[in-house]
């Protein structure tokens, strides 16, 4: 490795991914499908693209709201999806959940009407 006594430039690139999204390079090539080396020249002001861009940011806990109205109030921080009520789902809580609709007994029928009214009179409340 060579020492120089150059300076590191400080650039927007490095700002963002540092510092807004929280992100090492590491993580950041991980999460980009790209190499170390290729986050380093964005660092060092090449310009990130905007896939990888969106990438960071849903990743580093940014919004869903963009997406569609719909997801107003959802977020996914690192690997798990937020509810806007702040429950924290994982892969396998999604999966267990959807199983359990699947199954559909009359119980479960029942139960889930109730809460979905429920759930839709707190939505409407919460955003008049």
């Amino acid at each position: 490795m060579r020492k120089t006594n150059k300076p590191r430039r400080i650039t927007d690139n490095l700002i963002f991914r540092k510092y807004k999204c929280g992100l090492t390079r590491e993580e950041t090539a991980k999460l980009c499908f790209k190499t170390v080396r290729t986050v380093t020249e964005w660092d060092k002001g090449r310009p990130i693209p905007p896939e990888c861009k969106r990438l960071m940011r849903l990743y580093s806990g940014r919004a869903l709201d963009p997406l569609n109205v719909e997801w107003h109030g959802w977020r996914i921080k690192r690997n798990e999806l937020i509810t806007p009520n702040g429950w924290t789902l994982n892969p396998d809580r999604i999966i267990a959940g959807n199983a359990l609709l699947e199954i559909n007994s009359d119980d479960d029928r029942k139960n889930k009407s109730i809460l979905l009214r429920a759930a839709r009179s707190i939505q409407k409340i919460r955003y008049k």
